[in-house]
């Protein structure tokens, strides 16, 4: 079973990445282009029926930009699921809001260098399988 970027969710993956909300710009700013420790990032990167934000496999580190909707008890109860099933798969997820991003891209940024630093490699994937 496939379980990185499925077929079923290629269209809202797309959307989501001609729709990037004014936080998520600004930190892809930063994750593109290898820019941190040579490692590559993709945006709105699927894994399993989720869709991650940002994510860096040879790290297997995903990184979520919250708005207002994460907040309320039914985004809290979605939010869980999703990292316990990224965490299922060896994924450790990193969140910030989109307020912590626009109003301090250079503390997200060191927080983000400091757990990349402290993640081992991850072996090589494609895009099936772990």
């Amino acid at each position: 079973m496939e379980i990185f970027n499925r077929k079923e969710t290629k269209e809202k993956r797309r959307e989501l990445r001609k729709n990037l909300t004014e936080a998520e710009k600004a930190l892809w700013e930063k994750l593109r282009g290898k820019h941190l420790e040579g490692l590559k990032f993709f945006r709105q990167y699927g894994i399993g029926a989720y869709i991650a934000d940002f994510y860096c496999p040879q790290r297997k580190l995903a990184i979520e930009v919250d708005g207002g909707q994460h907040f309320c008890e039914e985004g809290k109860q979605y939010d869980a699921q999703r990292e316990q099933y990224m965490s299922s798969l060896g994924i450790r997820t990193l969140r910030f809001s989109n307020l912590d991003i626009l109003k301090n891209i250079d503390g997200t940024w060191e927080r983000i260098i400091r757990v990349v630093k402290e993640l081992p490699h991850a072996p090589s994937f494609r895009k099936r399988g772990l």
